[in-house]
């Protein structure tokens, strides 16, 4: 691969490195974790400020609001804020589609609030890596596709989407249908820790156990009393106990709440699990589990259980086409001297959900760094110029049509 071609937008991004840093860290000093609507809309606010160079039209997207199961068994609604969608040349031929998320897993009233430099390349900090960086990756990388000659070739739509730590329950309608119109994805989620990109991921599926019983006094009538403690526990040691019946399923109890005066037996108990998956089919077994668990558990006199959830991320298996465009990569990281390796994850993020639309993604191409979702997180500070460069000749060779035409299926086709 000739990068005299691209020299000039390549040495632009490596002159942004310190305003690159500076956005990140105006970014992670805002607090914008999932649910603090305000904390987000300010994020959206300077991504909006950073985008203008972009000429592109915006356009903030209100959201359904979430529905959600609270600690009493009862249903009810929360605003996940709005989105943010950009868009440039939609008359191309080719279109991709590009996302990053806003939230971060750090609530308002988290400590980890602070930016401090651990060493002259790492800045620990919420969110740095997961995922400020990588948005300001992403925005750096248009802007050069935007200044250079090639700008036009490639049609884009940029989405931010704030729920994303929460698994997307609102942003998903919003991203999957913009994956119907692209002919691939690129998501900015961070490299995995050892700076490998993400090939394979597991599905996930969150769900909510809601278990009534029958409350009486402890004392004087436990006897006509249903423990809707002790049952849901009956309940969640079974379900515990299919980790490792079935390869690549693994489900995670995380979270109970229940019961109330010592003297009085728990009629309501509500608890919270994850279960991820390697299969598709691994969905319609874990159903077939949970259906002849809650069976037995609502057989029983005085309980009643309801599960509430699913699945909202289906297993990122790798496709042809994706192996294509990973190959792509691998010669981009060639040219610029950056290793490109790829691993499978556990973990799962937006990228399954674009893949599961038929169209090859990359989800990791955002900052390298490690320890994210905890007060250790942190950002190797010059993977932002590493990675924007990366990404931006990935867009130069896309634009120029380096990659096989069979990866460009026919958008009406779909």
């Amino acid at each position: 691969m000739n990068l005299s071609a691209y020299q000039t937008e390549l040495d632009w991004i490596t002159s942004q490195q310190q305003a690159m840093l500076h956005a990140t860290s105006e970014l992670a000093l805002i607090n914008s974790g999932s649910m603090n609507v305000q904390g987000i809309e300010r994020v959206g606010d300077r991504l909006l400020q950073y985008s203008a160079p972009l000429d592109a039209e915006q356009k903030r997207i209100d959201l359904p609001p979430l529905e959600e199961i609270n600690d009493r068994g009862e249903l009810h609604n929360r605003s996940v804020g709005a989105a943010i969608r950009l868009r440039k040349h939609p008359q191309a031929e080719r279109q991709i589609l590009l996302c990053g998320h806003m939230d971060t897993v750090f609530a308002p009233d988290s400590p980890f609030q602070e930016l401090t430099w651990l060493d002259a390349n790492r800045l620990n900090g919420p969110g740095v890596t997961d995922m400020k960086g990588g948005l300001v990756i992403m925005i750096h990388a248009l802007i050069a596709l935007e200044r250079s000659a090639l700008a036009g070739k490639l049609g884009w739509t940029l989405i931010f989407n704030p729920d994303e730590e929460i698994g997307s329950p609102c942003s998903d309608i919003l991203i999957t249908d913009a994956a119907k119109h692209a002919q691939l994805g690129l998501v900015f989620e961070p490299a995995l820790p050892d700076g490998s990109f993400a090939g394979e991921r597991k599905g996930s599926g969150n769900f909510t156990l809601v278990m009534r019983g029958r409350a009486a006094h402890a004392g004087r009538d436990i006897g006509s009393g249903r423990n809707a403690i002790r049952a849901l526990c009956d309940f969640i040691s079974a379900l515990d106990n299919l980790n490792g019946q079935r390869e690549g399923v693994t489900i995670n109890p995380a979270r109970f709440n229940g019961g109330g005066p010592l003297n009085q037996v728990p009629d309501l108990a509500v608890a919270r699990f994850n279960v991820r998956t390697r299969k598709k089919e691994d969905e319609h077994w874990i159903q077939q589990q949970l259906n002849a668990l809650s069976a037995e558990i609502n057989a029983r006199d005085g309980l009643s259980l309801r599960i509430h959830g699913g699945f909202s991320r289906p297993p990122k298996q790798l496709t042809p086409a994706a192996h294509e465009l990973a190959a792509l990569l691998a010669e981009c990281g060639s040219a610029l001297d950056i290793p490109v390796h790829w691993s499978a994850t556990g973990g799962c993020c937006d990228g399954n959900n674009i893949a599961a639309q038929g169209i090859p993604v990359i989800d990791t191409l955002g900052a390298e760094g490690g320890c994210i979702h905890s007060s250790e997180e942190f950002l190797i500070v010059d993977s932002l110029n590493r990675r924007a460069r990366l990404t931006a000749l990935l867009l130069f060779s896309l634009a120029e049509g380096q990659l096989d035409y069979q990866l460009w299926p026919q958008l009406t086709s779909r």
